[in-house]
């Protein structure tokens, strides 16, 4: 039988090992919390980090959608190098042939006209036929065939404003000759690239539309429905998304006279956005002349 010095010394080791293992539980604990302490900060981390890429991306598509600058084609950085072929593009045809005529309105905005003019009638407008059309400008003649079936409403507003005089005696006040986006822009007698008729036209597209060498387009602000009397003439190379109503093409004769327009190059002073500048070899329209066919 155990002595009570031996139960004594047993009972004391009982209690080192129980103590021990308490001491051993209380230090797993302690590393479990830290653990678990590490793996919730980097969960939060994560998450802040996701939230933080989520809105980056927000951001970017924002920008990406953002207005170009007013009555403006946005700048691409599309190849290739200006000039690179004297080819033709095609002229757009509709998916789906426009009716006899179309109803056309034109709402006033609250920019003042660059010039006293008056908006044309609205309502039905005839989607056939052509109106044959000369600019002169300083540079050269440049011939324009305005095609009533690809935009009706759109025609119908340039004759209408070279008819009552706008464009005569306005500089074309952009020329751009970076790669994928090589057009002379015309229309605001301002000259400063934000002037208007004080009336908008409605948007003439479709989603295959394209833009190339020879065809004119309406320049807008970047939101729906706001053309108004600003055009780019495509000399070249120019791929753009179908959002700026191409309505006319221009003659082999008035393309060579862009082309040496072109071949002066521009200031830069619109880099880099919209893109472009001043043309160096200045460009006023004297007068544009049109004949109904």
């Amino acid at each position: 039988m155990p002595t009570n010095e031996q139960r004594r010394e047993a009972a004391k080791r009982k209690l080192d090992r129980q103590i021990a293992r308490r001491a051993e539980r209380a230090k797993a604990r302690r590393r479990y919390a830290v653990a678990g302490g590490a793996a919730a900060v980097v969960l939060v981390i994560g998450v802040v980090v996701l939230i933080v890429a989520l809105g980056n991306r927000h951001q970017a598509v924002q920008a990406t959608a953002k207005p170009s600058t007013p009555a403006t084609p946005a700048k691409t950085t599309t190849p290739p190098t200006p000039a690179a072929d004297n080819k033709l593009a095609p002229l757009p045809v509709r998916p789906q042939p426009l009716p006899a005529s179309v109803d056309c309105q034109y709402p006033a905005t609250q920019q003042t006209p660059a010039r006293p003019v008056k908006a044309p009638l609205a309502g039905f407008t005839s989607a056939r036929g052509a109106a044959q059309v000369t600019m002169q400008t300083s540079a050269g003649a440049i011939g324009l065939t305005l095609d009533r079936a690809l935009a009706p409403c759109t025609v119908n507003s340039f004759v209408s404003l070279a008819q009552q005089g706008f464009y005569n005696n306005s500089p074309c006040h952009r020329l751009v000759t970076n790669p994928g986006l090589q057009v002379l822009q015309c229309g605001d007698p301002t000259g400063s690239g934000s002037g208007g008729p004080g009336y908008t036209i409605p948007d003439e597209v479709f989603p295959q539309l394209s833009y190339g060498r020879g065809l004119v387009a309406m320049a807008n602000t970047g939101q729906p429905d706001s053309g108004g009397s600003q055009f780019f003439l495509i000399y070249g190379q120019t791929q753009l998304p179908p959002q700026y109503t191409v309505f006319a093409t221009i003659s082999p004769a008035g393309l060579g006279v862009l082309d040496q327009i072109a071949k002066a190059g521009d200031d830069g002073s619109l880099e880099p956005s919209p893109g472009g500048g001043k043309p160096n070899q200045p460009v006023t329209i004297t007068s544009v002349d049109v004949k109904a066919t």
